[in-house]
This record gives C-alpha cells, sequence and structure tokens, in this order.
C-alpha cells in the first residue's frame, strides 16, 4: 500500500521500486547524451514519494537541459506536436500539477500565447530546435532556469 492507503497495482509497485537510471545509445560515439552529465539529487531522490507527475517534470528538466547543449546561438527549445497537427511551440515554461498533470507554456509558430496540458499516461514530448526570435540578442534557454528543481538542497518529496 502508499502512503496514502490506496492499493498499487503491480505494475505501479515495481515501478516505484525501480531505482533510477539513465542509459542512452547514439549513432556517433562523441554524443553528449543526458547519461554523461551527473544525476541531480533530485533525481536521486525515492520516486515511492513522488507523483508521476513530479517525477515526468524533474526528469523532462533533465532532456530539455541537454537538448538546450546541442543547440547553437540562433536556435532555443521547442515542443512539436506528436499529433502533427498542431505545430511547434517555444517552451517559455514547465509545470506539474500533482498527482498526474504536466504543462509547457510558449508561444506557437504564429506567435500567439500557448499551454499544453497532458496527462502523464499520455506524455509524448518532441524536442525541436526552434529559431530565436530576431529581436532578441540571446536565445532563452529554460533549461537553466529550471535546474533550480533539480539542485535544490532539501528533498521536495519528504
Amino acid at each position: 500500500m502508499n502512503d496514502d492507503n490506496s492499493i498499487a497495482t503491480s505494475a505501479e509497485a515495481l515501478e516505484n521500486a525501480a531505482i533510477p537510471r539513465l542509459h542512452e545509445v547514439h549513432v556517433d560515439p562523441n554524443q553528449e547524451g543526458a547519461d554523461k552529465a551527473p544525476i541531480p539529487k533530485a533525481l536521486k531522490e525515492p520516486t515511492t514519494r513522488k507523483s508521476p507527475a513530479q517525477w515526468a517534470y524533474e526528469r523532462i528538466i533533465l532532456y530539455i537541459q541537454n537538448f538546450e547543449k546541442t543547440l547553437d546561438n540562433n536556435h532555443e527549445v521547442g515542443i512539436g506536436f506528436t499529433d502533427g497537427g498542431a505545430g511547434i511551440m517555444r517552451i517559455e515554461g514547465l509545470g506539474y500539477f500533482d498527482p498526474d498533470i504536466i504543462t509547457y507554456y510558449g508561444t506557437n509558430g504564429a506567435g500567439a500565447k500557448a499551454q499544453l496540458v497532458q496527462h502523464v499516461s499520455q506524455l509524448n514530448v518532441m524536442l525541436v530546435a526552434s529559431p530565436k526570435r530576431i529581436d532578441q540578442a540571446e536565445p532563452n534557454r529554460i533549461g537553466f532556469q529550471l535546474a533550480s528543481d533539480l539542485t535544490r538542497d532539501d528533498d521536495a518529496s519528504a
């Protein structure tokens, strides 16, 4: 049973018991993957004390940070919608709502404000290189701002 006295399915129990591990293989052996960077403290905390939303949020941050490291000074991270119909959104914010919602904030290709609200069971994220705005000198790096959630000193799941 979980802390809230609910009964976990065998799949949930197995998932919660898993030790967080990150592994990647790339065609280019010199490709710096997320698995080459040190794992932040937040991702080493017990998953049994985190909601699915918090756990997904923290791992998405790690992938965004790693993706931004591959971008040149003319591009920012964007999200491509995997259904193909909604286009691309420049990521300007990321959040979660316990127990199971992830949300992305940003602007779409036409410059309109956009927000994607997604249940963790439907999580599909395609990170894309999105050209930075012409009127800005430097590209925004949301991954660096999100990093504070992964390097905190306290255990947020306690």
